[in-house]
C-alpha cells in the first residue's frame, strides 16, 4: 500500500548535515497538541480551505520509481554539501513496511544518506530494519513522564522509550529533538529526570538539539477546521537555562535544527 506524501521539500538545511531533500509522508500515530503541521496526522488525504475559500488537498500518491527521480535531481548537490535525504512526517516509520524498505534500500545502493525523523511510535521491527540503512535518525522525545505524554499527545511513550533502545542496540547514530513547552517539559526536573533516564538506559545520543514552541502553522488548524490550544512562547532566559542543565550530560547542544 503506498503512503500519501503532504510534502517534498528540495533544498532543506534542518533536517540534517548539508542541503537535503525532506519527504514528509502524511500519517501519525500521535495528536501532540502544539503540532504545527496538523495536516501530516491522518493517514488519508483531506482538504484544507484557504482564506480565500478556495480549496487544496492535501495528501499525493507517489511511487517508489517517482520519489528516486526527485531525489535524483539533487543528488549533485548532496555529494557537495555532504547532505542527502531526510525521511519525516508525520511518522515515516508508520507507514507502509514494503513501500519504506524498497525506498531505503533503493537510497542505500545510490549511497545517498539517509535520515530519519521519527516521533518513535511504530513497530519495533521497523527501527531495527531501517538501521541497515539510514545514517542517522532525529528522534523526537516529547515528555520523560507517560502520564504528560499520553495527555499531550494522546499515546504512550512506552514504545518512544522502548525504540530508543532498541536504536542503541544497532548503534545507530542519534540526534535527540526536545521539543519546549513552558509549564510541560521546561522544569529542571523535567530536564533531569530526561536526562538521567538517557544516560542510565545508556542511549548514546550523538547531539541535543532544543526546539522552543512556536505557533507558526497554527492557521492550519483553522482551514481544516479543527481546533487548537496555544502555549506560551519560552523566554530565551529559559532556553538557555534548559541548554546549559543539558549540557552538563552532553557537549553537543544547540537551539532551534
Amino acid at each position: 500500500m503506498r503512503p500519501y506524501i503532504f510534502n517534498l521539500q528540495h533544498f532543506s538545511t534542518h533536517d540534517g548535515p548539508g542541503v537535503r531533500t525532506t519527504i514528509f509522508f502524511k500519517g501519525c500515530p500521535l495528536r501532540c497538541e502544539w503540532c504545527h503541521n496538523p495536516e501530516s496526522q491522518l493517514f488519508t488525504p483531506e482538504v484544507m480551505t484557504n482564506e480565500d475559500g478556495s480549496e487544496q488537498t492535501v495528501g499525493s500518491h507517489y511511487t517508489v520509481d517517482e520519489l528516486m527521480d526527485e531525489i535524483l535531481k539533487d543528488e549533485l548537490i548532496y555529494d557537495q554539501s555532504g547532505g542527502g535525504v531526510t525521511l519525516s512526517g508525520g511518522e515515516v516509520l508508520a507507514q507502509d513496511r514494503g513501500f519504506i524498505t524498497d525506498l531505503l534500500s533503493r537510497l542505500y545502493e545510490r549511497e545517498i544518506s539517509v535520515g530519519i525523523d521519527t516521533c518513535g511510535v511504530a513497530p519495533t521491527r521497523m527501527f531495527e530494519e531501517s538501521s541497515q540503512y539510514a545514517d542517522f535518525y532525529l528522534y523526537d522525545l516529547k515528555f520523560i513522564d507517560d502520564g504528560m505524554h499520553r495527555r499531550y499527545t494522546k499515546g504512550s511513550n512506552h514504545l518512544v522509550l522502548r525504540n530508543l533502545e532498541a536504536l542503541a542496540r544497532c548503534d545507530a547514530r542519534i540526534l535527540l529533538r526536545l521539543i519546549l513547552v513552558p509549564g510541560l517539559n521546561t522544569d529542571d526536573d523535567d530536564i533531569e529526570s530526561t536526562m538521567l533516564w538517557l544516560k542510565s538506559h545508556r542511549i548514546p545520543i550523538e547531539h541535543v538539539d532544543l526546539l522552543p514552541y512556536h505557533t507558526y502553522g497554527m492557521a492550519k488548524y483553522r482551514k481544516l477546521g479543527r481546533p487548537v490550544n496555544i502555549f506560551d512562547i519560552p523566554s530565551d532566559d529559559l532556553v538557555q537555562r534548559v541548554r546549559n542543565t543539558i549540557e552538563r550530560y552532553y557537549e553537543d547542544v544547540t537551539v532551534g535544527g
